[in-house]
């Protein structure tokens, strides 16, 4: 799983979740882009959330990864697989800073599809590189995306670059057994969002509360089970009801 960098982070939910059913994982983050979008770097949190997860008796190993090189997703996927194959795949890296169509950079633009895109490309492919015939039936990737464009331009059009690719895969993978779908949780308040921005996203939320990053991990959960396995190819909106 990648973007396992803060404890109140949706892949730290996801992470705890996981743990609690028995999967062992293989955790990535980038210190230097927390640092850079939240204003500090605490690298100790992701070993916080590495030792918790063990304390719920998962085998954890924690990964720094600079997803904006092309070599780090293959690199990584090669480290989360020394000791046996890799099952599951769960995209929750992101590079997201706020720019209008106007005033968006080259530099961002271009960081946020090597990020969100290109990386998340050589994440699945190196996924279905590695995957075996012994699992067949049993592969899984989750991707986490979002509709957030306006005022956000290079964010929502990479997250719709991802999009595309990973639903390609529910199609390219068939004849490994891999399901590949997309997940979109709706708005949730992992320290973003300030007093009159959490009161209209509320607002709009028919059950009257924000989603959390537990609500997002159960989704997640059934989609990398057995059974979930059946829900493939889709863009799936697990969000409470906030985009009916």
């Amino acid at each position: 799983m990648t973007g396992v960098g803060r404890r109140v982070g949706i892949a730290a939910g996801i992470a705890r979740v996981l743990a609690s059913q028995g999967w062992d994982l293989a955790l990535s983050h980038w210190s230097a882009y927390d640092a850079r979008l939240h204003g500090q770097a605490r690298p100790q949190e992701v070993e916080e959330i590495a030792s918790e997860l063990r304390a719920r008796g998962a085998t954890v190993e924690v990964f720094e990864a600079d997803l904006a090189h092309p070599d780090v997703p293959g690199q990584l996927l090669a480290s989360a697989g020394r000791r046996s194959p890799v099952r599951a795949l769960i995209l929750s890296h992101a590079e997201s800073v706020d720019s209008s169509i106007l005033d968006t950079s080259l530099d961002s633009f271009d960081r946020h599809f090597a990020v969100n895109a290109r990386a998340s490309w050589l994440l699945v492919k190196a996924f279905a590189e590695q995957f075996p015939e012994s699992l067949r039936g049993l592969g899984r990737i989750v991707a986490l995306t979002s509709d957030h464009t306006v005022h956000n331009l290079p964010y929502g059009a990479s997250k719709g670059a991802l999009d595309r690719m990973v639903l390609a895969a529910a199609r390219e993978f068939g004849d490994l057994g891999i399901s590949s779908n997309v997940l979109n949780p709706g708005p949730i308040d992992t320290g973003w969002m300030d007093d009159s921005t959490r009161a209209a996203l509320t607002a709009r939320q028919p059950g009257g509360r924000l989603g959390t990053p537990e609500d997002v991990a159960a989704v997640v959960a059934f989609l990398v089970s057995g059974p979930g396995g059946w829900i493939n190819g889709q863009l799936v909106k697990a969000d409470g009801g906030f985009s009916a």
